[in-house]
């Protein structure tokens, strides 16, 4: 049974970071436990965040857009300016090629395992491992079921055009023109890394997931009627399903053992972005680490941002509110900045209670009441 000061589990994007950290600042004795090649591993994927110039990760960033698009549901756009931020793209292939690299030049040791479970004394079942202190960054239901229990599932094209149909300095955050479901929102994104290069992206937020034949006719409409992108040949896929829900996600499951990133309650439920807070979340552990404090991980959100989130998501659930309106409406009626900083979850009460005003009060009020 090997013993370790730091046990991580789970190498992706929140796993590696806090690796990488711990391998990088101090001498904390670190083993980091992957699972082996299979269907265990999680699929190949792409986060984007919002960035204020280079980050610790900026090797692994495939394309950074300085302006957006938002498309209204009757098809009016508008294009906004995002300075100071950037919405970035990193491919998980290339966040774990530079992960390896990083931790080449560090002492942390990788295992390759199936973990069957984690006794609340820091022994990782399945590895022969024991750690002081195990972080746990596996995708794991909440503790409980929320009042709303949404999805938002996507399937997205890497394509390749015939002709220039791009513009790679505008990134598509959300185009509502495709048919709108009940109970919920559908989108089109578009993240062009060139010209004729884009990954094209169909997303609902609903309950369940579609038949790839349903995600594959709305890519198919939503390309041919509105982006108009002509011949393309599709390079790649991916797809998904994030949860958006009010329930809890602890982040302490013993005295010696924690959750981390999504298993920690790392996405926001209202939108769906996770990346920047797993970050945020491995840097606060780290540095307790390093300073020989208590490594519980701390709430990627606040519970005044939570609770918002959770209205909405009611709200949307219980259609009082349109859901491609709201979005729409939110780029419309206030500062870029504000609404990227919102979606992020780092506004201030101020702001938020700006965000609040601009949102259909009477559709709100009934959502609260129906808690």
């Amino acid at each position: 049974m090997q013993r370790a000061e730091v046990v991580v589990v789970g190498a992706g994007a929140a796993g590696l970071a806090l690796a990488c950290l711990l391998g990088e600042r101090g001498d904390v004795e670190v083993v980091l436990i992957d699972a082996p090649p299979g269907a265990s591993r999680s699929p190949e994927r792409t986060w984007c965040s919002w960035q204020r110039g280079p980050t610790e990760w900026e090797q692994a960033v495939s394309a950074r857009w300085h302006r957006a698009s938002v498309h209204a549901a009757d098809g009016r756009g508008r294009t906004y300016d995002l300075a100071p931020l950037d919405y970035t793209m990193v491919r998980s292939r290339d966040y774990e090629r530079v992960a390896a690299e990083r931790l080449s030049r560090t002492g942390v040791r990788r295992v390759e395992a199936q973990v069957t479970g984690i006794s609340p004394d820091g022994v990782v079942e399945g590895a022969q491992v024991t750690g002081r202190w195990v972080f746990d960054t596996r995708p794991t239901p909440p503790a409980r079921p929320g009042r709303v229990s949404l999805l938002q599932h996507f399937r997205g094209w890497f394509v390749r055009t015939a002709e220039d149909r791009f513009d790679p300095a505008v990134a598509t955050l959300m185009d509502f023109r495709p048919p709108q479901p009940a109970g919920g929102v559908a989108f089109g994104y578009v993240l062009p890394t060139s010209r004729r290069e884009a990954l094209v992206e169909y997303t609902e937020f609903s309950r369940a997931v579609l038949h790839d034949e349903a995600y594959e006719s709305a890519l198919n409409d939503w390309t041919s009627q509105h982006l108009q992108l002509g011949a393309f040949e599709v390079l790649g896929v991916e797809q998904g399903a994030i949860p958006m829900t009010d329930a809890p996600f602890p982040r302490r499951v013993s005295d010696h053992v924690f959750r981390l990133g999504a298993a920690g309650g790392a996405t926001r439920p209202s939108t769906g972005y996770t990346f920047s807070a797993a970050q945020r979340q491995a840097q606060a552990v780290a540095s307790a680490l390093l300073a020989g404090h208590d490594p519980e991980p701390p709430a990627a959100y606040s519970r005044r941002h939570l609770a918002m989130d959770a209205l909405l998501l009611r709200a949307l659930d219980d259609r009082l509110i349109n859901g491609a309106d709201f979005f729409a409406g939110l780029f419309a009626s206030q500062p870029t900045d504000r609404v990227l900083r919102f979606l992020d979850g780092s506004t201030s009460l101020r702001e938020d209670l700006a965000v609040m005003a601009a949102a259909p009060k009477a559709p709100m009020i009934r959502a609260a009441l129906l808690r």
